[in-house]
């Protein structure tokens, strides 16, 4: 570990001086990116739960709208695929559909081409609300990265796409 100048210091700094005084053989390498990594991902959660507050959703709400808004139009999925892309049970789908319908923000109808199935679909109201949500949350990521230069921000956008897909174990 490498000594940083004070005003550099952060929490995890911290974290790591305590266990170099009490496990000095311990390599904290990878906590200082873990911790730092866990940190981040707690406060921009936190500040985007924040911005989509203000359109009356969380981020379950959110998570939701912007998967059928990424479907392009007509902004269509069924229950099924919607549990499957947020790795949601069905029951947890429901109650977030439930609640997006009474807020007029999406519909549910019989599928077409099954009798069993429904489909989920975007209101104008929903599709109006995810495209103002989804800018104001990514507003508040740009604000976060405002102290990398882009090229700065390019590399430790590789640099974590590396990380989370040896994290996954791909191979890709």
């Amino acid at each position: 570990m490498s000594e940083r100048p004070e005003q550099r210091k952060d929490p995890v700094d911290a974290i790591i001086d305590q266990w170099a005084t009490v496990r000095p053989d311990l390599d904290t390498a990878a906590m200082e990116v873990f911790g730092r990594i866990y940190r981040l991902s707690r406060a921009m959660g936190d500040r985007t739960e924040k911005a989509y507050a203000r359109f009356g959703i969380g981020r379950g709400e959110f998570d939701v709208l912007a998967t059928l808004r990424r479907a392009d139009e007509p902004y269509t999925l069924s229950p099924r695929q919607l549990s499957a892309t947020l790795m949601l049970t069905t029951g947890g789908m429901t109650g977030r559909l439930d609640k997006l319908e009474r807020a007029g923000l999406l519909r549910r109808s019989p599928d077409p081409h099954d009798r069993r199935g429904l489909q989920v679909t975007l209101t104008d109201k929903g599709l109006e609300l995810i495209d103002e949500a989804v800018g104001a949350g990514v507003a508040v990521q740009t604000e976060a990265l405002s102290g990398l230069d882009a090229e700065q921000a390019g590399q430790l956008a590789e640099l974590l796409r590396e990380l989370l897909r040896t994290a996954e174990g791909r191979q890709d």
